[in-house]
């Protein structure tokens, strides 16, 4: 029973919507037609002058009947453009009143979906929200830094560099000392220096082979003496 009464309800519904548009069209087709009347009156008019002008002369009571008949067409045409004028302020009216409605009803519908967008939300609901994405933003960044700047494994005792260092250092001046061939002071002013300006090339060893088949040269030459 519900579903014929809202069948029913959303029929009368659609009427009172489709009301405004069915006005129009009924208006539209009524001024057509007084459109084709004014025409007509308008073309008899002109007829009954052309019969008037043309027995003005020699029949005036044709001319003066014919005039008669131009009057009465006149006084019809009249009230047709009389009515005509009316239609079209009708037409007009019933048009903006139709958009205005539908424009008033556009915007309640916008209302609404607004109203069920926000539902419960508010301004304090907002600020909350607000507050606590910053809070996570600077949670973030927090992270991002002690990621980047934290030290990837155990960190490194400096003062165990240094002894392991020193370590290194003595084990090094121990092996110099111990070394028979060359003495510490010996490399110490082997070493150049800036001041003693460029290094010399060392010149190379010569060794007893050289030196003996230098003397054999010089017997040679003074046998040949």
């Amino acid at each position: 029973m519900s579903g014929v009464w809202g069948w029913f309800g959303g029929s009368s519904t659609q009427k009172k919507k489709d009301s405004p548009k069915n006005a129009i069209l009924q208006l539209r087709s009524q001024l057509e037609m007084l459109q084709k009347r004014e025409k007509h009156l308008q073309n008899q008019m002109d007829e009954q002058d052309a019969i008037a002008r043309k027995n003005v002369s020699t029949n005036k009571n044709a001319a003066k009947a014919a005039l008669r008949r131009k009057k009465q067409h006149e006084h019809t045409l009249e009230q047709t453009s009389a009515q005509i004028s009316t239609l079209e302020q009708q037409i007009y009216s019933i048009e903006a009143a139709n958009i205005n409605r539908e424009t008033l009803l556009a915007m309640e519908n916008a209302g609404k979906a607004m109203a069920s967008i926000h539902g419960k939300l508010n301004i304090d609901k907002v600020d909350e929200t607000m507050e606590k994405l910053r809070e996570q933003h600077a949670l973030g960044e927090e992270i991002a830094t002690a990621i980047t700047s934290a030290p990837i494994g155990e960190p490194i005792d400096e003062a165990d560099l240094e002894d392991e260092m020193a370590a290194l250092e003595q084990e090094q001046l121990d092996n110099q000392m111990l070394s028979p061939s060359v003495p510490i002071s010996d490399e110490v002013h082997k070493l150049p220096t800036v001041a003693n300006g460029e290094i010399k090339q060392k010149q190379p060893a010569h060794t007893v082979e050289e030196d003996e088949e230098e003397e054999f040269r010089k017997l040679q030459a003074e046998m040949a003496l």
